[in-house]
C-alpha cells in the first residue's frame, strides 16, 4: 500500500503535462488604427499645453 500511493501520484503528473507557449504573432496596425492614434496624440500634446498655461497662471 505504501508503494501505491507514489505510484499512482507519478502516473497522474506524468499524463498532465502542459503544452509549450506558442509566441503570439503581432498584427500590422490598419491606417483607421494610425489615424485614431494620431488624433490621440494631438489631444495630448493640447491637453499638456492647457496644463502648462493653467501652472503658468497661477
Amino acid at each position: 500500500m505504501r508503494i501505491l500511493a507514489p505510484l499512482t501520484a507519478m502516473l497522474i503528473t506524468t499524463s498532465a503535462q502542459a503544452e509549450g507557449f506558442d509566441r503570439p504573432i503581432p498584427q500590422a496596425q490598419s491606417a483607421t488604427a494610425e489615424f485614431w492614434f494620431s488624433i490621440a496624440c494631438v489631444a495630448l500634446i493640447v491637453a499638456l499645453i492647457a496644463v502648462q498655461r493653467l501652472v503658468a497662471r497661477s
